[in-house]
C-alpha cells in the first residue's frame, strides 16, 4: 500500500526522532556494563603498568570496571587488531604507543590502517627510556659500558620488547651512536625481557622506567642513564645521557588510548572525560611520577591532539625506520 506523501514524511520524521532519542538514551546510559581495555603487550610491561593505574581510577568516574586484557604478539599488532575489529560501542578500547601506532605501520604488513581505523581518545603518560644493565655487569657508568662494549663486540646481549618496538629501535640507534655491536634479543613484551635482565640472562636493556626503577630500587639491576634532557624528579641520582657521555640520545615512548573508528563522538567524549579526571587526581599523578612518567598537559589530552601527534610521529619516524630496513622476522 502506498502512503500519501504527507503521511510518509510524518512517519519518516517520527522514525528519525525516535532514532535520535534512542542514540541519546544509549549515550546517556554509557557505560552500563564493564569496559574491556586491550593491552597489546605482556603483563608487567610499561603499557600494562600505565593501563592498570588508569583503569583502576577511571572506574570511579565512569561507574563501571575497566577489565584489562593482555593480547600479545607481533610487536603489539595482534592486540591492536582486536581493537580494530571490535564493535564501535565504547566497550572495547585499547592502549597503544609509539610502537603499535607508528612503527608497526612499516615493520609489519598490517591488515588495517593505523591512520584511519582508530578513534583517538586521549594522550596518556609518556616515559623517557633508561639504559639498564644486569647487576653483575662490570661497567658502573655509561662511559664504562660503552668502553666495555667496544672491547667486546657482539658479545653483549640487549633485551627488547619485540621486533620494531621502542627498545629495539633504541638499541639500533644506540649501536649507531656509540659505534658498538649488540645482540638484540626480542621478547614478547618488556615484562618478560626485564625478567631475564634481572636473572642475568641478558646483559642490558633500554627500558621504560615504570618497570626498570622498581628493579633498581630492589637492587636487582643497575640503571646507568636516562635518555632525556633532564633528570627525573623521582630518581634524581640517575644522570642524563648528556651528563653520562652520550649527548643527544633522547628516546621517549608516548602512550595513548584508542577506540575503534566510528565510535560515537559522545562516547569518545565520555571516555576522554574519564581519562582527564583520572590524570588530574593527585594520587594518580604521584603514582605515575614515582615511575618517572611524564604526564601530558591539558591541551595534549584531547582526542584531536592525540590524532595530530600520531600523524606527526608517523611522518617523522616512517622514513627513519624504512631507511634502517627494520622488518618483522
Amino acid at each position: 500500500m502506498k502512503l500519501p506523501r504527507r503521511q510518509f514524511l510524518h512517519l519518516a520524521a517520527g522514525a528519525a526522532a525516535l532514532s535520535a532519542v534512542s542514540r541519546a538514551a544509549t549515550a546517556q546510559a554509557y557505560p552500563s556494563r564493564p569496559i574491556t581495555m586491550i593491552v597489546p603487550f605482556a603483563a608487567g610491561g610499561p603499557s600494562d603498568t600505565i593501563a592498570r593505574i588508569l583503569a583502576e581510577n577511571m572506574r570511579r568516574f565512569l561507574g563501571q570496571p575497566l577489565v584489562i586484557e593482555n593480547v600479545v604478539g607481533a610487536g603489539g599488532s595482534i592486540g591492536t587488531a582486536r581493537v580494530v575489529r571490535s564493535i564501535p560501542d565504547g566497550y572495547t578500547i585499547g592502549i597503544g604507543n609509539w610502537g603499535t601506532h607508528v612503527a608497526n605501520g612499516v615493520i609489519y604488513s598490517l591488515q588495517f590502517d593505523l591512520r584511519k581505523d582508530f578513534a583517538p581518545v586521549a594522550m596518556l603518560p609518556s616515559e623517557p627510556l633508561m639504559i639498564a644493565v644486569k647487576k653483575t655487569m662490570p661497567a658502573n657508568s655509561l662511559k664504562e659500558l660503552i668502553a666495555w662494549l667496544k672491547a667486546n663486540p657482539n658479545k653483549a646481549s640487549s633485551a627488547t620488547s619485540g621486533i620494531g618496538g621502542p627498545s629495539h629501535v633504541a638499541g639500533i640507534l644506540f649501536e649507531k651512536e656509540t659505534g658498538t655491536q649488540l645482540q638484540l634479543v626480542p621478547y614478547r613484551g618488556a615484562g618478560p625481557a626485564m625478567q631475564d635482565l634481572v636473572a642475568g640472562q641478558v646483559d642490558m636493556m633500554i627500558s621504560g622506567p615504570s618497570i626498570a626503577l622498581p628493579q633498581m630500587r630492589n637492587n636487582n639491576i643497575k640503571i646507568l642513564a636516562i635518555a632525556a634532557k633532564a633528570r627525573s624528579p623521582s630518581s634524581p641520582d640517575i644522570p642524563t645521557v648528556d651528563e653520562a657521555g652520550l649527548p643527544g640520545f633522547y628516546v621517549s615512548v608516548w602512550q595513548g588510548l584508542w577506540a575503534p573508528k566510528d565510535t560515537p563522538e559522545d562516547i569518545i567524549a565520555k571516555l576522554n572525560s574519564g581519562v582527564r579526571q583520572a590524570l588530574a587526581d593527585p594520587v594518580v599523578r604521584k603514582r605515575y611520577a614515582d615511575l618517572a612518567l611524564e604526564l601530558p598537559s591539558d591541551a595534549q589530552q584531547t582526542p584531536e591532539a592525540l590524532g595530530a601527534y600520531q600523524k606527526a610521529e608517523i611522518e617523522k619516524w616512517w622514513p627513519i625506520i624504512k631507511a634502517a630496513n627494520i622488518k618483522a622476522e
